[in-house]
């Protein structure tokens, strides 16, 4: 898992540069660095993928429900490569801008992370909270409820895309919770465009439906976002 993961990323690396100054205007090469853009390829993707406001035009507008939601109806945090490292710590690797040493039972120690929502420069992956760019309460409300257990496991723990899941600090995740962008956006304003980009592909990927608070909000984001671009696979 963690090699697929880090092969996507390394071919979307050009994309990425391109959409991270296109989505805050004046951003540094700091704000192009992979661990802060949407990183996924688009079936019919053409010259950098689709325009962010036709992406979300893409999303099927739908209620939500979070009848008969539990956590762990998501089984998180599996080893499916059997490499010892289970899916918290492929992330924790593959993010890494320091990498962390691996020991026995891919016990990390050491690295060094930038947490995306709040700007922060972290160097304790005890500090890091592992985060579901669309949260599994509302992939549950969005189509998730709908699903096979096994499917939702693919979900909860999915390498494929290297946006889907990404490492931030403890308080910001905390902060963000369950929220969609109606309710909460990043702390780190030059994440806004990204984090929208990121949250729409995700949606994109695994055929998740939105609420009309949620696209108006969306939409009030992609005002500010001259050239962002979204790129998704369809989940298998």
């Amino acid at each position: 898992m963690y090699s697929a993961r880090c092969m996507v990323a390394a071919l979307a690396c050009p994309l990425l540069m391109v959409s991270a100054a296109a989505c805050t205007p004046g951003a540094s090469p700091k704000d192009a660095r992979p661990s802060s853009t949407a990183s996924t390829s688009s079936p019919d993707s053409k010259d950098g993928g689709l325009r962010l406001v036709d992406a979300i035009g893409r999303l099927q507008v739908a209620p939500e429900s979070r009848a008969g939601y539990e956590r762990d109806k998501f089984r998180l945090w599996t080893d499916a490569d059997h490499d010892g490292c289970d899916t918290r710590k492929e992330v924790l690797v593959s993010e890494a801008i320091v990498k962390p040493r691996q020991g026995k039972n891919c016990k990390l120690t050491g690295g060094n992370w930038h947490s995306a929502y709040d700007g922060k420069t972290l160097t304790n992956a005890r500090q890091l909270d592992i985060d579901h760019v669309v949260p599994l309460a509302e992939a549950w409300d969005s189509g998730a409820s709908k699903w096979t257990p096994e499917r939702r496991e693919r979900y909860a723990n999915d390498l494929d895309a290297p946006r889907s899941l990404i490492a931030v600090s403890l308080g910001s995740n905390r902060s963000k919770g369950d929220k969609d962008p109606a309710e909460w956006m990043p702390l780190a304003k030059d994440d806004t465009c990204t984090y929208a980009v990121d949250w729409v592909a995700s949606k994109l990927r695994w055929k998740l439906t939105a609420d009309r608070a949620e696209l108006k909000a969306l939409h009030t984001v992609a005002g500010g976002c001259r050239g962002a671009r979204v790129n998704f696979t369809l989940a298998p």
